[in-house]
């Protein structure tokens, strides 16, 4: 389920065998420079679920002033999240066939470091900065 997910986020054009080509390869690559994993299905998930952010903000106007307002995350926002920041940064590495830089942020993320696992620490900071506007949330 969640492998079709990231496939299907992968994919352009309609081509779906191209994306489940670079998903596979990207694995293949991954379980390759991480011999310490058990397998593939662990590299990913455990990628994704570092990945995941727990709290967002939102935006909420109230009496004319629009505050940036914490809110918890639900389980399927986390996953769609997740799987969205982890392609788009492989995305943004230029000069590397989409395979390997899907596998380098699929390490990255494994080992908590990289461009999506930074990108959740700074939705975090957010939400711990705007904090006292959690009053607000309903």
């Amino acid at each position: 389920m969640l492998a079709t997910k990231i496939v299907n986020k992968i994919m352009l054009d309609g081509k779906k065998t191209t994306a489940q080509n670079i998903f596979y390869d990207a694995l293949d690559l991954s379980s390759k420079k991480l011999p310490d994993a058990e397998d593939q299905v662990e590299i990913f998930t455990r990628a994704i679920d570092n990945i995941r952010p727990s709290v967002e903000v939102r935006s909420k106007r109230v009496g004319g002033a629009n505050y940036q307002v914490p809110r918890e995350v639900k389980k399927s926002r986390q996953q769609s999240l997740a799987i969205r920041w982890l392609v788009d940064n492989a995305r943004k590495k230029k000069g590397k066939p989409m395979a390997i830089r899907l596998a380098e942020e699929f390490i990255d993320a494994y080992n908590g470091t990289g461009a999506s696992v930074s990108w959740k620490e700074n939705v975090h900071k957010m939400a711990e900065a705007n904090k006292a506007y959690a009053h607000y949330a309903r």
